[in-house]
């Protein structure tokens, strides 16, 4: 009788995202199935030499600590590289670690500028910089005639980053800016201190669901308030429980987007594999997480987990994504080695059609 061939070990790629609260889980959802249908059909496709790749995923639940932890214990575990994460200050951790130990890290979705204290070679992002998306948004706040802005917003890192870029971008265009702190007010006081101002739009530097759809919920039962616009840089109304809990008053609330205008065809394949494993349209941070797993496959077929290698070879990256191709330069401000032109929109609900998405502006 023929033996059995044993199956070769596989390359293990360490997966981190948010999976349970106080993280957002929903993105860490549409993160994981876009890094695990990326390495399905890069298995299908003959693996790398041979080997299969699989994930050992770790669920970092917004906390920068535990996925510290999360990392000692999976370079234990023989990883080759590091994927993943959306919470920008998870994500800051995470590279920090990984260029301590010399691990290469593709950061999948978090956006703060600085990723990391100095510059490094084993850490590259596919996001665009924060400061790249968030003045994009506010030309298309300014370019649709608002500019008298209010911000509401939660003490974060984050937040802090993009509410000084949102200023620093208007205000040098002649805007006028002005910041409310949660949770110092009340979602009430929040909307009488609109009242008495002449903003004409109000974004929300916010976590999801809370405090964010009561901010919204106060702001759209306020008869005061009828005509403001309410924004979402960070993306909140990308995912069906935005429009689960807020229904009509989750429309026309524009949001930054990381897609291209159209998809290619391997685009278009991926959306409607993705859209049959969520059982939802799929989010841009599932495309980011496929093409994530398209990277790193590519560069452990180049130089398989050679830490060092796979360091040295992010310039000379060049893959075909599901959102274009991708390549890596060294960007001013980041530490790390950045895709250098992802696709960025200013997208909401359509309040005729809230399942569909309106492109307004692309940056």
């Amino acid at each position: 009788m023929e033996k059995t061939r044993p199956r070769p070990a596989p390359f293990l790629i360490g997966a981190l995202a948010p999976l349970s609260r106080p993280g957002w889980t929903e993105a860490g959802r549409h993160l994981l199935a876009g890094l695990e249908l990326a390495l399905e059909d890069v298995d299908a496709d003959g693996g790398v030499h041979g080997r299969p790749l699989e994930l050992v995923v770790r669920d970092t639940a917004a906390d920068p600590a535990r996925a510290v932890a999360a990392v000692d214990e999976l370079v234990g575990l023989g990883v080759a590289a590091l994927a993943g994460e959306y919470h920008s200050v998870v994500a800051r951790a995470v590279a920090a670690r990984a260029d301590a130990l010399g691990l290469p890290f593709l950061c999948s979705s978090a956006v703060l500028d600085a990723l990391t204290d100095r510059s490094t070679d084993h850490v590259a992002r596919l996001a665009p910089p924060q400061s790249h998306g968030w003045r994009t948004y506010a030309d298309f706040l300014l370019a649709a005639g608002h500019s008298r802005i209010t911000v509401v917003r939660e003490p974060s890192a984050y937040w802090t980053a993009g509410t000084r870029i949102l200023d620093d971008h208007l205000t040098a265009r002649g805007g006028a800016f002005t910041a409310l702190d949660l949770p110092a007010l009340t979602p009430a006081e929040v909307c009488d201190a609109l009242a008495a101002d002449r903003s004409t739009a109000l974004l929300l530097l916010l976590g999801h669901p809370e405090p964010a759809v009561s901010v919204v919920k106060a702001v759209r039962g306020d008869r005061r308030l009828t005509g403001l616009l309410i924004g979402a840089p960070a993306g909140q109304p990308e995912f069906a429980s935005w429009a689960r809990l807020l229904g009509d008053d989750g429309v026309g609330v524009p949001f930054l987007r990381y897609l291209p205008e159209r998809l290619g065809p391997l685009g278009t394949r991926v959306q409607q594999a993705l859209r049959s494993r969520l059982d939802t349209e799929p989010s841009f941070v599932a495309f980011e997480g496929y093409d994530t797993g398209l990277v790193l496959a590519h560069l452990l077929r180049s130089h398989g987990a050679d830490p060092a290698a796979i360091a040295a070879s992010w310039p000379r990256v060049a893959v075909e994504g599901s959102r274009g191709e991708i390549r890596f330069t060294r960007t001013p401000g980041t530490g790390v080695r950045q895709w250098a032109h992802p696709p960025v929109q200013v997208v909401d609900r359509d309040p005729a059609h809230p399942a569909r998405f309106r492109v307004l502006h692309t940056g």
